[in-house]
Protein backbone atom coordinates (compact mmCIF):
# COMPACT_ATOMS: atom_id res chain seq x y z
CA UNK A 1 0.00 0.00 0.00
CA UNK A 2 1.25 3.48 -0.61
CA UNK A 3 0.40 6.13 2.07
CA UNK A 4 -0.29 9.82 0.33
CA UNK A 5 -1.85 12.97 1.51
CA UNK A 6 -5.03 14.58 0.03
CA UNK A 7 -4.53 17.88 -1.44
CA UNK A 8 -8.45 18.01 -2.55
CA UNK A 9 -11.56 16.17 -1.38
CA UNK A 10 -11.97 12.67 -3.34
CA UNK A 11 -15.52 10.74 -3.30
CA UNK A 12 -15.19 7.89 -1.52
CA UNK A 13 -11.61 8.05 -0.31
CA UNK A 14 -11.11 10.95 2.21
CA UNK A 15 -11.17 14.60 3.00
CA UNK A 16 -8.21 17.00 2.02
CA UNK A 17 -5.65 16.94 4.23
CA UNK A 18 -5.82 13.61 5.64
CA UNK A 19 -3.08 11.03 5.22
CA UNK A 20 -5.12 7.83 3.35
CA UNK A 21 -3.59 4.10 2.36
CA UNK A 22 -4.25 3.91 -1.21
CA UNK A 23 -3.11 1.17 -3.89
CA UNK A 24 0.25 2.16 -5.56
CA UNK A 25 -1.36 2.35 -9.30
CA UNK A 26 -4.21 4.44 -7.61
CA UNK A 27 -2.04 6.43 -6.10
CA UNK A 28 0.45 6.98 -9.00
CA UNK A 29 -1.89 6.58 -11.88
CA UNK A 30 -4.70 8.93 -11.29
CA UNK A 31 -4.53 10.87 -7.88
CA UNK A 32 -1.19 12.47 -8.11
CA UNK A 33 -1.28 13.13 -11.70
CA UNK A 34 -4.45 15.13 -10.96
CA UNK A 35 -2.71 16.85 -8.02
CA UNK A 36 -5.46 15.52 -6.07
CA UNK A 37 -2.86 13.59 -3.74
CA UNK A 38 1.00 13.99 -2.77
CA UNK A 39 3.30 10.87 -1.98
CA UNK A 40 3.32 10.53 2.18
CA UNK A 41 7.16 10.54 2.08
CA UNK A 42 8.87 12.16 5.53
CA UNK A 43 9.47 15.55 4.05
CA UNK A 44 5.51 15.90 3.48
CA UNK A 45 4.45 14.44 6.10
CA UNK A 46 6.37 17.02 8.50
CA UNK A 47 4.90 19.83 5.81
CA UNK A 48 1.63 18.19 6.25
CA UNK A 49 0.48 20.54 9.24
CA UNK A 50 1.51 23.71 6.74
CA UNK A 51 -0.94 22.21 4.00
CA UNK A 52 -3.58 21.58 6.04
CA UNK A 53 -3.92 25.47 7.14
CA UNK A 54 -3.65 25.98 3.27
CA UNK A 55 -6.01 23.33 2.15
CA UNK A 56 -8.49 24.19 4.87
CA UNK A 57 -8.43 27.75 3.45
CA UNK A 58 -8.95 26.83 0.26
CA UNK A 59 -11.68 23.92 0.71
CA UNK A 60 -13.40 26.75 2.87
CA UNK A 61 -13.45 29.42 0.11
CA UNK A 62 -14.57 26.38 -2.49
CA UNK A 63 -17.27 25.45 -0.13
CA UNK A 64 -18.52 28.86 0.35
CA UNK A 65 -18.86 29.29 -3.54
CA UNK A 66 -20.59 26.25 -3.91
CA UNK A 67 -22.84 26.66 -1.06
CA UNK A 68 -23.65 30.33 -3.12
CA UNK A 69 -23.90 28.18 -6.55
CA UNK A 70 -26.34 25.75 -4.78
CA UNK A 71 -28.38 28.58 -3.26
CA UNK A 72 -28.96 30.50 -6.54
CA UNK A 73 -29.84 26.98 -8.68
CA UNK A 74 -32.49 26.21 -5.83
CA UNK A 75 -34.08 29.12 -7.31
CA UNK A 76 -33.60 28.59 -10.65
CA UNK A 77 -36.13 26.59 -13.06
CA UNK A 78 -34.58 25.67 -16.42
CA UNK A 79 -36.93 25.09 -19.36
CA UNK A 80 -36.27 22.62 -22.27
CA UNK A 81 -38.65 22.03 -25.22
CA UNK A 82 -38.40 18.91 -27.03
CA UNK A 83 -40.39 17.32 -30.08
CA UNK A 84 -43.00 14.68 -28.61
CA UNK A 85 -44.81 12.30 -29.91
CA UNK A 86 -48.39 10.33 -28.74
CA UNK A 87 -48.65 9.90 -25.03
CA UNK A 88 -46.30 12.66 -24.33
CA UNK A 89 -43.19 10.88 -24.64
CA UNK A 90 -40.58 12.87 -25.91
CA UNK A 91 -38.84 11.39 -29.66
CA UNK A 92 -35.48 11.89 -27.78
CA UNK A 93 -34.60 12.38 -24.33
CA UNK A 94 -33.37 15.60 -21.61
CA UNK A 95 -29.77 14.29 -20.73
CA UNK A 96 -27.20 16.59 -18.54
CA UNK A 97 -26.01 17.82 -21.49
CA UNK A 98 -29.08 19.60 -22.49
CA UNK A 99 -29.51 20.73 -18.91
CA UNK A 100 -26.19 22.56 -18.68
CA UNK A 101 -26.38 24.00 -22.43
CA UNK A 102 -30.09 25.59 -20.63
CA UNK A 103 -28.33 26.74 -17.61
CA UNK A 104 -25.59 28.89 -19.89
CA UNK A 105 -28.44 30.23 -21.72
CA UNK A 106 -29.14 31.80 -18.51
CA UNK A 107 -26.23 33.08 -17.61
CA UNK A 108 -25.17 29.96 -14.84
CA UNK A 109 -21.84 28.05 -15.65
CA UNK A 110 -22.17 24.45 -14.41
CA UNK A 111 -19.98 21.26 -15.17
CA UNK A 112 -22.25 18.64 -16.38
CA UNK A 113 -20.29 15.99 -14.18
CA UNK A 114 -22.28 17.70 -11.20
CA UNK A 115 -25.77 16.64 -12.06
CA UNK A 116 -27.08 13.42 -10.52
CA UNK A 117 -29.49 11.95 -13.49
CA UNK A 118 -29.92 8.36 -12.77
CA UNK A 119 -31.55 8.00 -16.50
CA UNK A 120 -32.41 10.53 -19.07
CA UNK A 121 -35.46 12.26 -19.18
CA UNK A 122 -38.37 10.97 -21.52
CA UNK A 123 -41.50 12.63 -20.79
CA UNK A 124 -42.98 15.67 -20.53
CA UNK A 125 -43.16 17.88 -17.33
CA UNK A 126 -41.50 19.34 -14.54
CA UNK A 127 -38.91 17.20 -12.91
CA UNK A 128 -36.48 17.64 -9.99
CA UNK A 129 -32.68 16.94 -10.51
CA UNK A 130 -30.15 17.15 -8.10
CA UNK A 131 -26.54 18.64 -8.05
CA UNK A 132 -24.56 17.66 -6.36
CA UNK A 133 -21.23 19.85 -5.43
CA UNK A 134 -19.38 17.73 -2.80
CA UNK A 135 -20.77 15.09 -0.11
CA UNK A 136 -23.05 18.09 1.70
CA UNK A 137 -23.43 20.42 -0.61
CA UNK A 138 -26.75 19.78 -2.81
CA UNK A 139 -29.14 21.67 -4.66
CA UNK A 140 -32.07 20.38 -6.23
CA UNK A 141 -32.78 21.65 -9.37
CA UNK A 142 -36.18 22.15 -10.95
CA UNK A 143 -36.40 21.02 -14.78
CA UNK A 144 -39.45 21.64 -17.10
CA UNK A 145 -39.51 19.57 -20.42
CA UNK A 146 -42.16 20.86 -22.50
CA UNK A 147 -43.69 19.31 -25.63
CA UNK A 148 -43.28 21.41 -28.91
Amino acid sequence: MLQVILTKDVEHLGAAGELVQVRPGYGRNYLIPRGLALIATRGNVAQLEHQRRTIEAEQAKLRANQEEQAKVLRDTTVSIARKVGQDEKLFGSVTAKDIVEALAAQNLALDRRLIRLPEPIKTVGAHEVEVRFSATISAALKVNVVGI
